[in-house]
């Protein structure tokens, strides 16, 4: 017992060397975990603003343009009318005695179609008649005395004043004879305009008169022409084509035509001319073809659907529609370069498929465009192109 109490009362000391060697281990312990901290937040931070930076780049898909497809025709709309159309108006006022033709009449040049009665017309010929008679009379009668007066002159029986009076008279009356003649002849002229007759081979399209109907001289006001003769054998067929494909369109080409009332069926067309000029309202030059109709199949006033075979540009490059970006600056395309720079390129449509369109200007082969260009993106970006998934086969059914 004496022993143990004396060691409880007399304790071996600590060295100071071990002391500061535990001092140091965990100062060294302590700035370990503080440097392992910092490094680990550090990083955790580096690597969060990496992945952030990896987001605000946009992923885009891109798509290759494809070029322009053959076998693709322009389809149009177009009207028909007759080759030769005369509306038949009035030169003389009457009333209708009779109409020998109606609509759907196959006509000859030359052919009577109706006749107008004119009492007004008639007695203002005979009152012409019998003024031209009188005149006439007159005329003779002056020739006569000037014709003595001059034969008196050689035996001194009368002066030179007399005869020459006598022959001014017969100046005078010659004139006068010679006004009542034409005017005769003008009478004469528009009587034979009661006679209606057909100006050309054609077939009667319109009759707007009938018998005791009164008839004033047309003016070529709507509604006053009596008969319509269209020459139908060829017809006219007048197309609006956009101002784009003008050029392509050349005098001699043959289009396909249709009409609704012949399905199945189609007819070819030539084109013979073209307004050389474009409609500023429309943005379209009026082209006119031509169309063969001996065996009457066609009618003028029809609507037609004409389709001309166009030449494939070299240049031209089909894009999907999602991919126009129509802007203040006007309609572009956003193109990917080989940095995965953004670059907007102005673009011309040359032909519109709906989810599709075919460009002439703008692009070239090689171009990535980008399918659908996101909100805000501008040129200089940098983007990141989406892999593109390859299409998973069919499953097969069981």
């Amino acid at each position: 017992m004496s022993s143990e109490s004396s060691e409880f009362k007399n304790p071996t000391p600590t060295h100071p060397r071990k002391l500061r060697l535990a001092a140091l281990i965990g100062v060294i312990l302590v700035v370990g975990i503080v440097a392992v901290g910092v490094t680990t937040r550090a990083s955790d931070a580096h690597k969060l603003k990496d992945w952030t930076d990896q987001q605000a780049v946009p992923t885009v898909a891109v798509v290759d343009p494809e070029p322009g497809k053959t076998g693709n025709g322009l389809e149009l709309p177009g009207r028909l009318e007759a080759y030769s159309r005369a509306p038949i108006f009035a030169r003389i006022n009457g009333y209708l005695k009779y109409w020998k033709v109606d609509i759907g009449t196959q006509v000859k040049a030359g052919q009577l179609m109706a006749e107008i009665e004119t009492p007004d017309v008639d007695q203002q010929l005979l009152q012409a008649k019998a003024d031209y008679a009188s005149a006439k009379a007159n005329q003779e009668l002056a020739a006569i005395t000037a014709k003595r007066w001059q034969a008196m002159l050689g035996s001194d029986s009368v002066s030179k004043q007399e005869v020459d009076e006598k022959t001014g008279d017969l100046t005078a009356k010659t004139a006068l004879a010679n006004a009542a003649k034409a005017n005769l002849d003008r009478l004469q002229a528009t009587k034979a305009f009661a006679r209606i007759v057909a100006p050309f081979d054609g077939v009667v399209t319109a009759r707007n008169t009938d018998v005791g109907q009164l008839i004033n001289v047309g003016g070529g006001a709507p509604g006053q022409e009596l008969f319509t003769v269209s020459d139908v054998r060829k017809l006219r067929v007048y197309v609006q084509v956009p101002q784009n494909y003008v050029p392509a369109i050349k005098q001699g080409s043959v289009a396909q035509m249709s009409v609704p009332e012949h399905p199945g069926q189609t007819f070819k067309a030539t084109v013979e001319s073209s307004a050389q000029a474009v409609n500023a309202a429309s943005g379209s030059t009026l082209v006119q073809l031509s169309v063969d109709n001996t065996d009457n199949q066609l009618m003028p006033g029809a609507f037609a659907n004409v389709k001309f075979d166009l030449p494939i540009s070299a240049t031209a490059l089909r894009v999907p529609a999602s991919a126009l970006v129509f802007d203040n600056q006007g309609l572009r395309v956003a193109v990917v370069g080989q940095d995965n720079k953004v670059t907007f390129k102005p673009v011309s449509i040359a032909r519109d498929f709906g989810k599709s369109v075919e460009l002439n200007a703008g692009l070239a082969k090689g171009d990535r465009v980008i399918e659908s260009p996101p909100d805000g993106l501008a040129d200089g970006d940098t983007v990141k192109i989406a892999e593109k998934t390859a299409d998973k086969p069919n499953e097969k059914k069981a």
